[in-house]
């Protein structure tokens, strides 16, 4: 499971995260693609010639960087989550479109797009398909892509390709986006304002102290609590003027979603947990990252990087 936000500082800027929650890690470690990195799209979809330096969490494997999630050097980033139960993909490509692998398509993103309307516009004749052999394991994501100005919700459904848009700049796991937008209604009474006292009969009631106007905002783990959370959290935090101010927001924001472990566990009983939190500044290019067991938020900026190399370069995240 996983949850993810992005917001702007007062500078406009752009700030990008999410939580990864699961039972186990696969080497996951920041990867950085140069823009002249030799890349071709697996299915032959469209792609700059050369392409936008990009930075995320991810891992390698035959000489392609595979994005958990990641931001390329315009501002605009990406997060794959879980999406089981609802995630429908073709597994061969789709006549009339362009097609991508969803094991790419956090590359393909951002190292070929600058913003969410230029991917908007492009995915209005792409489909995303799965080369993993039916029956086989498979991953069933859905994606959040964001940059400065807004974010979308990419599902391939059963029903096909859709894309929302994303009006309180957050995303969870299953259901379908729709019905998370829907479900926040049940929560609109919800406020950060302090309680006035009310009566009932002669009797006065007075406010124990501060978050009784947010009392029902759930608090368990399961993805339509997490989103409603996260989601509040997120429209309620006070606008931050600077980097550390809006670091520390992104990383409290998602620290509010995390799942500790212990308290959930999927169906074969193994304990599910947040591996680690990642981040995005768009005002200084800045991928931040920390891990359940190191609380210490670590920076990776592109310009630590080889920008113009020809090779994928690896950096440990722990």
């Amino acid at each position: 499971m996983c949850t993810s936000i992005r917001f702007n500082g007062a500078d406009g800027s752009m700030y990008f995260g999410r939580n990864l929650d699961w039972v186990c890690g696969y080497g996951e470690s920041i990867v950085f693609s140069p823009r002249n990195l030799p890349y071709r799209s697996v299915l032959g979809a469209p792609q700059r010639a050369e392409g936008f330096a990009v930075v995320g969490v991810g891992v390698c494997a035959q000489g392609r960087p595979l994005y958990f999630d990641c931001a390329n050097e315009r501002g605009l980033a990406v997060a794959g989550l879980n999406f089981p139960g609802y995630a429908d993909f073709p597994h061969e490509p789709v006549d009339g479109v362009d097609s991508v692998a969803t094991f790419e398509l956090p590359y393909w993103i951002c190292r070929n797009f600058e913003t969410v309307d230029e991917l908007a516009a492009a995915l209005e004749h792409t489909d995303i398909v799965s080369l993993v052999v039916p029956g086989k394991p498979e991953s069933f994501l859905h994606w959040m892509v964001a940059d400065a100005s807004r974010s979308i919700v990419i599902e391939r459904t059963a029903t096909g390709l859709h894309v929302y848009d994303n009006t309180v700049d957050t995303l969870a796991n299953q259901p379908e986006f729709g019905w998370h937008l829907e479900n926040l209604r049940n929560y609109m009474t919800s406020a950060p304002e302090f309680a006035a006292p009310v009566s009932w009969g002669r009797q006065e009631l007075a406010a124990w102290g501060a978050g009784v106007s947010m009392r029902g905002i759930p608090g368990d783990a399961c993805s339509p609590s997490r989103f409603v959370r996260a989601a509040y959290t997120n429209a309620h935090y006070p606008v931050k003027d600077n980097e550390r101010e809006n670091v520390s927001r992104l990383f409290h924001t998602l620290g509010g979603v995390q799942m500790v472990e212990g308290t959930a566990a999927v169906s074969d009983g193994r304990l599910e947990k947040t591996l680690f939190t990642s981040g995005y500044s768009s005002s200084t290019n800045t991928y931040y990252v920390n891990s359940y067991d190191d609380f210490a938020i670590r920076a990776f900026p592109m310009s630590d990087f080889d920008q113009d190399g020809i090779e994928i370069q690896t950096r440990p995240m722990r």
